[in-house]
C-alpha cells in the first residue's frame, strides 16, 4: 500500500458528506492525507490492520457487554421499572449516536488510534497528553473492575476457599497471559467466548430468579428515592454503555475503517436488547434487595454455575481493555519505527513488560477499592462521563467549527452535540459526588484483605 500524498480523499461511510467534513471540491487545494499510526503494512512480518466488521463487533460487545449488565437489575432496583427502563434506552441510543461520531472523527483524522491522538487534533500536545492520561486511568480502573469481580466470583464458587487476595492474584497472571498476543484479530475469537458465556450466564441467573422468586413481592414502578441513590443507580446504567474509550484503537486495526458502524449497529442492537430483558426480568423477580452484581441474586447454587459460566468473560473482557491500553503505550513508544511490526527480544519483551506493569497496577486498585458498585460509580463519574458522551459532542463541534447554524440540519445537531457535552459534564459532577460519598460512607476497612467480598 503506497501512500498517496498528492490528493487527500476525504473518507466517508460510503459517500462524500460535505454536511460533515466541509470538503473543498478543488483537489489542488487539498491537504496531503494523514497517515496512520501503523503505516504501510504490505510487506510487515506482524499485520494490525486485519479485522473484519464483525470481528471488531464482537470486539466491540465483548469489552462493552460485561459488567455493566451486571449491575443493572440493581439501578432498576434505585429507580423503579418506568425511570430505569427510560433513561436505559435514552442513554443507550445517545451512545449509538456519540459511538458513531467517534467513527465520523476517525475517518477524518486517519492518524487517531486513541482518545490521546484526538486530544492532539483538538488541542494540540497539551490535549495529547492530558487525554492520555486520562485514557490510561480509565483502562486500568476498568481492569481492576474486571479483577474485582474475578474474586468476587471465586470466592462465590469455592465457599471463601481461601485468600481473596489470592484469587486476585491468579486473575492478574490469568488476564496477563492472555493479553500477550499483540494483534486484536487474534482477540476477537476470544470475544466470541466471552459474549457467549456473559449470554448464558445472564440467562441461567435470569430463569433461577424466576423460579425461586425471592422478591416478587417487591417491586414498584417508580422508587421513592433520594438524588444520592437515584443518581448512584443512573451512574451504573452510564457504565453499561462505556466502552467509546476503545473505539478508536478498535477502528484503527479495521481493513476498512468505513465498516466502523457496521460494527457499532452489532453492539448497540446487542447491549440495549439485552441489558432491558436482564434487567427487567433480574429486578421483577429479586425484588428491591436484589445484589449487584447481579449474579448473586439466585439461589448459592445457581449463583455458582452462573459465575462459573461468566468466568469468560469476566476475564476476556477486561483483557481486551488491557490490550487496548498495552497498544497505547506500545504504539507510543515505537511509533514511526519499523519495530512494532517485528518478533524480535525488544519488541516482543516491550509488549510483555508494558502489559504486565498494567496488569499489576490494576491489582492494587481492586485491592484499594473492593465494593464492586462503589468502583463502578468512581470509573463513571470519572471516565465513561466524557468518553461515552461529553467528547464526543466536543468532536463533532471540533469537525464542524463555523458551520453550526449553516442550515436547519446544522442547527440541529448543534444542539444534540451541546446536550453530549452537557450530559458528560453533569455526569462528571454528580457522579463525583455520589460515589466520593459512598466511599465516605463506607470506608474500605477490606482493602487488601482476605475476608470474602462474595
Amino acid at each position: 500500500m503506497t501512500q498517496n500524498t498528492e490528493e487527500y480523499p476525504v473518507p466517508s461511510y460510503g459517500r462524500e458528506d460535505e454536511e460533515f467534513y466541509g470538503r473543498d471540491e478543488k483537489k489542488d487545494l487539498e491537504p496531503p492525507q494523514a497517515q496512520d499510526a501503523f503505516g504501510d503494512e504490505e510487506f510487515a512480518e506482524v499485520k494490525y490492520k486485519t479485522l473484519r466488521w464483525w470481528q471488531c463487533g464482537l470486539l466491540m460487545v465483548a469489552e462493552t457487554v460485561s459488567l455493566g449488565v451486571l449491575s443493572l437489575p440493581a439501578a432498576v432496583a434505585g429507580l423503579g421499572f418506568v425511570p430505569a427502563i427510560i433513561i436505559l434506552v435514552a442513554l443507550g441510543i445517545f451512545a449509538t449516536y456519540t459511538g458513531y461520531v467517534i467513527g465520523q472523527f476517525k475517518n477524518k483524522y486517519p492518524q487517531v488510534t486513541n482518545m490521546a491522538d484526538a486530544g492532539e487534533v483538538i488541542a494540540g500536545p497539551f490535549g495529547r497528553e492530558f487525554m492520555g492520561v486520562a485514557q490510561m486511568l480509565f483502562f486500568v480502573f476498568v481492569m481492576a473492575s474486571h479483577l474485582l469481580t474475578f474474586t468476587v466470583a471465586m470466592n462465590t464458587l469455592t465457599d471463601h476457599g481461601t485468600c481473596s487476595i489470592v484469587f486476585g492474584v491468579v486473575g492478574m497472571v490469568v488476564s496477563f497471559i492472555l493479553c500477550l498476543p499483540r494483534t486484536l484479530e487474534k482477540m476477537s475469537w476470544l470475544s466470541l467466548i466471552s459474549f457467549i458465556s456473559i449470554f448464558s450466564a445472564v440467562m441461567i441467573c435470569m430463569i433461577g430468579v424466576g423460579i425461586e422468586k425471592p422478591g416478587i413481592h417487591n417491586v414498584v414502578a417508580v422508587v421513592d428515592t433520594d438524588l444520592y441513590h437515584g443518581f448512584t443507580a443512573v451512574t451504573n446504567i452510564v457504565f453499561a454503555f462505556c466502552g467509546h474509550a476503545a473505539f478508536f484503537g478498535l477502528a484503527a486495526e479495521l481493513k476498512d475503517p468505513r465498516d466502523f458502524p457496521k460494527g457499532l449497529c452489532l453492539l448497540q442492537g446487542i447491549d440495549i436488547c439485552l441489558y432491558l430483558v436482564a434487567a427487567v426480568v433480574i429486578y421483577r423477580f429479586g425484588g428491591a434487595d436484589v445484589k449487584s452484581p447481579a449474579l448473586g441474586s439466585a439461589s448459592p447454587v445457581v449463583s455458582k454455575v452462573a459465575y462459573g459460566i461468566a468466568l469468560p468473560t469476566i476475564l476476556i473482557a477486561g483483557v481486551i481493555y488491557g490490550h487496548v491500553a498495552s497498544k497505547y503505550i506500545y504504539v507510543r513508544i515505537f511509533r514511526g519505527s519499523d519495530r512494532m511490526h517485528k518478533r524480535d527480544f525488544v519488541a516482543v519483551g516491550s509488549w510483555v513488560a508494558i502489559a504486565a506493569c498494567l496488569w499489576i497496577l490494576a491489582w492494587i486498585i481492586a485491592e484499594a477499592i473492593p465494593v464492586f458498585s462503589n468502583l463502578l460509580s468512581l470509573i463513571t463519574a470519572l471516565f465513561a462521563s466524557w468518553f461515552t458522551y461529553g467528547l464526543s459532542g466536543i468532536f463533532w463541534l471540533f469537525m464542524n467549527k463555523g458551520k453550526y447554524f449553516k442550515n436547519w440540519k446544522k442547527i440541529a445537531l448543534t444542539g444534540l452535540n451541546l446536550l453530549a457535552v452537557a450530559v458528560g459534564a453533569v455526569l462528571c459532577g454528580m457522579g463525583l459526588w455520589v460515589s466520593g460519598k459512598a466511599l465516605h460512607d463506607n470506608p474500605s476497612s477490606n482493602s487488601f484483605s482476605c475476608a470474602n467480598n462474595a
